[in-house]
Order: structure tokens, then sequence, then C-alpha cells
């Protein structure tokens, strides 16, 4: 008998569900980096956290937590999807080149980012709340209440507002992860002391996610911000991505845009990591007693 298929509504179905759990593990990770990039003047990871703690307590770590899953419910479930459905399309005849799997990386992470966007502000708004004084508070209550009052009182289009850095940032980030990790992965091969197991991939998505976080980090800090803005007399506080690149660098410095260093690293190689072991072992127990 030959290996045992999943289907690709169940591939879909266990992409979003693995990026779920791993959400879970590294959220406050999440709304340390948000907070350090809205920032307008010098901190660091410890004085973030050590003023969550102190002004709003330990479960304010976890602020967002419902916009985090249902980003990883839209964006990840899209992009594992597609990428696996284009995947198997361009392997009918033969493996596709490394080219080839980076394009369909880029080109999933950028559908996958569109459908996500939605979440991806009311996460960035929620994470950041806590950072602005009680009478500038949007205090949403969870996800749900954050798009509908999102939509009441600002419109539909600002669900996408930042779609487009959103969407260059996933298409780098997919991008630096697959010839990163690919490349880690070989050279830690070659030199003998590891052989393919947890503990390779683990290694190799900490290097992979360091060259990532370090590509990515300019223009995430240009979504995060866009997302965030407030619009003041009708006027809104970015008028893009660019100009949100010039203001930083112009008023903070360039060392600015790598701002949140420290945490967006530590988020992107654990999730990646997590993600990968439960993506893992749901397809085996699929494949076990469902298939």
């Amino acid at each position: 008998m030959g290996e045992k298929t999943v289907p690709n509504s169940i591939k879909f179905l266990i992409g979003g569900t693995s990026g779920m759990a791993a959400t879970c593990f590294v959220q406050p990770l999440d709304l340390v980096k948000n907070r350090m990039q809205l920032s307008g003047g010098k901190t660091s990871t410890a004085s973030v956290i050590s003023s969550i703690l102190k002004n709003e307590g330990i479960f304010a770590m976890y602020n967002g937590l419902s916009a985090g899953l249902l980003r990883q419910a839209t964006y990840t479930t899209t992009r594992l999807g597609i990428y696996t459905w284009a995947f198997e399309i361009a392997s009918k005849d033969g493996p596709p080149s490394f080219l080839t799997k980076a394009a369909l990386g880029m080109f999933a992470g950028c559908i996958g980012a569109f459908v996500g966007t939605p979440a991806e502000v009311a996460l960035i708004r929620m994470t950041s709340d806590g950072r602005l004084p009680l009478a500038e508070r949007r205090n949403y209550k969870h996800v749900i209440d954050a798009l509908c009052r999102i939509t009441k009182e600002e419109g539909v289009f600002t669900l996408w507002r930042g779609a487009i850095p959103t969407m260059g940032r996933a298409m780098v980030v997919n991008a630096a992860q697959l010839a990163s990790y690919s490349q880690a992965k070989q050279a830690l091969l070659d030199t003998g002391y590891f052989e393919e197991n947890i503990t390779l991939h683990f290694v190799s998505s900490m290097i992979s996610g360091l060259v990532t976080t370090a590509a990515s980090m300019p223009v995430d800090i240009a979504k995060t911000r866009i997302q965030n803005m407030k619009t003041v007399d009708g006027k809104p506080e970015y008028k893009g991505a660019v100009d949100v690149l010039i203001k930083v660098v112009r008023n903070e410095g360039l060392f600015a845009l790598w701002k949140g260093f420290i945490p967006y690293w530590g988020r992107l190689g654990p999730h990646t990591v997590l993600t990968f072991i439960f993506l893992e072992q749901m397809t085996s127990a699929y494949k076990t007693y469902a298939a």
C-alpha cells in the first residue's frame, strides 16, 4: 500500500491549528515587540516587560490573544494551504527548483497576508492599548468586538489599513525563511554534529529567524505604526510605509527600524519550530487514526 495522503481541506485545517497552538506560547513576545515599535523613544525589552507587569499585571502579557489566534486562523491557514496546493501543481513534472519554491512561498505569503490583515490590525491595536493614557484607550473586549467597532467607527476599509506593507513583509519573511532555513540546515548537517531530528530543526529555525528578523523588521515597523495610527482633524499620522520609515529614521535614528529586534526574533524562531512540531504531530495523528 502507498503512503496515506491528507486531503487539502485537512491540510488547511492542520496548518491553521498548528499556527494557533504556537501563538498561545509566543503571544507575550508579540505584545512586547509591538509596544517597542510604537514607542517614540529609546526603550528595551526588559523595561517594557517590567512596565507591563507593574502597571497592567501579568495577564496583560496575553492582551490581544484572541486577535493573534484569528490572525493564525486566517493568515497561516491561507498561506500554508495555498503553498501546499501550488507546490503540488509545480511538482507534476518533477521536484521544483529552489527559486520556484521561494516564489511559491512569496505568492502564498502575499495572499495569506491580505486575508489576515483585519486580524493583524486588531492585534496591533489590542496589544498596544495598555501603553496609551486611560482616556485614549480603545478597550476592545475581544477580536470580534474590535473588528465590529473598527468597521462601525472608522469604516470597513480600515480593516485593511497597512495591507500593502503587511503583504510586503509576508513576502520578505517567506522568501528569507525558505532561503536561510534550507541553507542553515544543510550547513549544520555538513558539520557532522547534527542529524535529521528536532534539535536540527530548532537550531536551523533560530538561525533562519535571525536572518528573517533582520530582513523584515523595517517593513514590520512601518506596518505596525500605520495600523495603529490615529487620524487627527481628518489627517492621518502617516501617508504610507515610506513616510513612516523616513520619519522614524529622521526622529529616532536608523537603528530604530530594528526596535523590538530581540522579542521579534524570540517570537519568530520558536513560533516556526512549534508550528512545524504541531503540524507534523497532527498530520501523523490524522494518518494513523483518520485516514
